[in-house]
């Protein structure tokens, strides 16, 4: 029976543009995404290098666009955080102990909570009992040290742990640990369905 349920936030709840930071920064000037950028990306999520130099290491690949303008790049990601999925999670959180838990950084959460307004994004945190950003923790998913810091810090039972995520990489370690795992398809599936589905004992 579960009594837990860990949620990711990127195209769970918000929906993501995956191609979007791509497709921004190629307008820049941008050949291809490799591997010094993917390094940069996974440092600002673990919260090791400041806002700054992140953008300057960007920049370093795009260097006659501005940092207004990669920022706004970077931003393309995000869209729009349909209504219906908060009004979900506030009927679950009367029956279920909820956490988020996000790969993310200091730039997408801060456009987020300006975008959606106060209201909306303190009415979404409220939902959970504590609420985990891959920045602020200096971990992030799939590695096992951080389904481990979520779980042994709220003193959960994996077993009874229902993590849901679009990434399958991410369901799978949390699958190695014991805990119950929905990897949800984007464009097939919705968070606010999860009750149809027969996998669980809720």
């Amino acid at each position: 029976m579960i009594d837990t349920i860990i949620f990711d936030f990127g195209d769970i709840f918000i929906n993501l543009d995956k191609e979007g930071t791509i497709n921004g920064l190629k307008k820049l000037g941008l050949s291809h995404w490799n591997d010094d950028l993917n390094l940069l990306n996974l440092q600002f999520e673990k919260g090791q290098i400041s806002e700054e130099n992140f953008l300057q290491g960007i920049q370093k690949h795009v260097p006659k666009a501005s940092i207004e303008e990669i920022v706004n790049a970077w931003n393309a990601v995000l869209l729009d955080f349909p209504l219906r999925r908060l009004e979900f999670l506030q009927k679950l959180t009367k029956k279920y102990r909820l956490f988020l838990l996000s790969n993310t950084d200091a730039i997408h959460i801060e456009t987020f909570e300006r975008e959606n307004g106060i209201s909306f994004s303190r009415d979404f945190y409220m939902c959970f009992e504590k609420v985990y950003f891959s920045f602020e923790m200096g971990m992030r998913k799939p590695d096992i040290e951080i389904f481990n810091y979520v779980l042994k810090k709220h003193d959960l039972s994996a077993k009874r742990t229902l993590f849901v995520d679009d990434k399958k990489e991410n369901t799978d370690a949390a699958l190695s640990l014991g805990l119950q795992v929905w990897n949800l398809q984007v464009g097939q599936e919705d968070v606010v369905d999860l009750f149809k589905k027969k996998d669980f004992e809720f």
